[in-house]
C-alpha cells in the first residue's frame, strides 16, 4: 500500500509511528512530534482506560483533541498489556478478568468492551482485541489461543460502531508456527477489513524466527489493505518486513533509549554518557535535518545527561524518533526509484554473529 488515508490525513507507508501509550509521546510535544515528521501516532486502550477513563477523554472533545494530536491515530486494544499481567489475569472465552496494578481493582476486559472504549476514544485505527501467547508456550495452547482470537474479531466488528470513522484491524497471531499462522492470515484476509495487523512477535523469541514469521504472513493479506507489524523497530525487522510487504510498525524503542541516554545515529547505537563525546563538537549526525542534531553538539548533550537536565530527555528522544521515520521515508523513496534491494541490501540480510 502507498497511501493509508484517514479522517485525520494520509499516512504515506512504509511508515514509523510513535507510540505514545498515555496519551503523549514522553518527553515530546506535540509540535515538537510533528516535526520528527511523524504522521500516525498511537495510545494504549488499556492503559487510558485505567487513567484518566475513556469518559473523561470524550468530555475534552476525543483523544486527538485532549492531547492536541491533529494527525490520524492507532489504539491499541490492551490485550498485549492485559496478557502480560501473567499472573494478575484469567482468561474465558467471555474475555479476561484482571486486577488492576494501579488500584487493584478488579477489571473485565471483553472485545466489547474493548471496542466500546476504543470507539469513545475515537482513534482512526483500532485494534480487535486479541489473545497474545507468550513465548514460548505449547502449541496446544498457541493454537487455542489463536482460535479464539478469531471468534473475538468476530464479537468486535459485531460491537464496532463507528466503523465510517474509525478502521478496525484484525490480528493475525499463531506464535512461531507457520501453519497457524498462514491459517489466521487466510481466515483475516476473508473478512475484507480495513487493515490488518501481525501480532504476537518480539515477545521472546529470536530475530531470525520474526523474519521467518513475517515473511511467511504478510504476503496473504490483502496487499491493498494496510498491513501493520507491532512492536517492531530496528532498521533490520523494518527492513526485512517491508520487502515482505508490511507498511506500518510501532515500538517504544526511540523514547526508551533516549531515556537511557542511547542514541541511533544511521544503524548504530550510541551512548552519549561515553567519555568520546566529552569534547566532540559536532552534532549527532550531521545528515539529520532534526532540532537537535540541527542545534546541538554532541558534548552538550552528554553534559546535559552528566548534570542529569531533563532537557536532554526530549532532545534524545526528538533525534531518535527523527532518525527511524526517516529511515523507512527513506525505503519508501527508494521503492519508487527501484533501488530498495541494492540500497538497503545490508539491512535485508541476516544479522552477522
Amino acid at each position: 500500500m502507498v497511501v493509508f488515508f484517514t479522517p485525520h490525513g494520509p499516512v504515506e507507508t512504509p511508515r514509523f509511528m510513535p507510540v505514545g501509550t498515555l496519551a503523549t509521546v514522553k518527553a515530546v510535544t506535540p509540535a515538537q512530534l510533528k516535526a520528527t515528521a511523524a504522521q500516525m501516532v498511537l495510545a494504549n486502550t488499556y492503559h487510558l482506560h485505567l487513567q484518566p477513563g475513556e469518559e473523561l477523554i470524550a468530555k475534552a472533545g476525543g483523544l486527538h483533541r485532549f492531547m492536541a494530536w491533529e494527525g490520524p491515530m492507532l489504539t491499541d486494544s490492551g490485550g498485549f498489556q492485559v496478557f502480560s499481567l501473567s499472573s494478575l489475569r484469567q482468561i474465558a472465552e467471555s474475555g479476561v478478568t484482571f486486577r488492576s496494578p494501579r488500584d487493584g481493582r478488579m477489571i473485565e476486559l471483553t472485545p466489547e468492551r474493548s471496542i466500546q472504549i476504543q470507539n469513545t476514544l475515537g482513534a482512526d485505527v483500532i485494534m480487535a482485541f486479541d489473545e497474545c501467547p507468550p513465548y514460548p508456550a505449547p502449541r496446544e495452547a498457541v493454537a487455542a489461543a489463536t482460535a479464539r482470537t478469531y471468534r473475538w474479531l468476530e464479537r468486535c466488528i459485531t460491537t464496532h460502531a463507528r466503523p465510517a470513522e474509525q478502521a478496525l484491524f484484525g490480528i493475525v497471531q499463531g506464535g512461531v508456527h507457520l501453519d497457524l499462522r498462514q491459517e489466521a492470515a487466510q481466515r483475516l484476509a476473508a473478512l475484507d477489513l480495513p487493515g490488518y495487523a501481525i501480532g504476537g512477535v518480539s515477545v521472546g523469541e529470536p530475530s531470525e524466527l520474526i523474519a521467518q514469521i513475517v515473511q511467511a504472513t504478510a504476503p496473504l493479506l490483502p496487499a491493498r489493505k494496510p498491513r501493520y507489524l507491532m512492536g517492531i523497530g530496528t532498521y533490520r525487522e523494518m527492513a526485512q518486513a517491508i520487502a515482505a510487504g508490511i507498511d506500518l510498525f510501532d515500538c517504544v524503542i526511540p523514547t526508551r533509549l533516549a531515556r537511557h541516554g542511547s542514541v541511533l545515529v544511521q544503524g548504530e547505537r550510541w551512548n552519549i554518557k561515553n567519555a568520546q563525546f566529552r569534547e566532540d563538537f559536532a552534532p549527532l549526525d550531521a545528515t539529520c535535518s532534526c532540532y537537535t542534531c540541527q542545534t546541538f553538539s554532541r558534548a552538550y548533550l552528554g553534559h546535559l545527561w552528566r548534570t542529569k537536565e531533563l532537557l536532554v530527555f526530549t532532545l534524545l528522544s526528538i533525534h531518535n524518533l527523527t532518525e527511524l521515520i526517516r529511515f523507512t521515508q527513506e525505503i519508501r523513496q527508494a521503492i519508487f526509484k527501484g533501488t530498495f534491494a541494492t540500497e538497503f541490501a545490508h539491512w535485508l540480510l541476516p544479522a552477522q554473529g
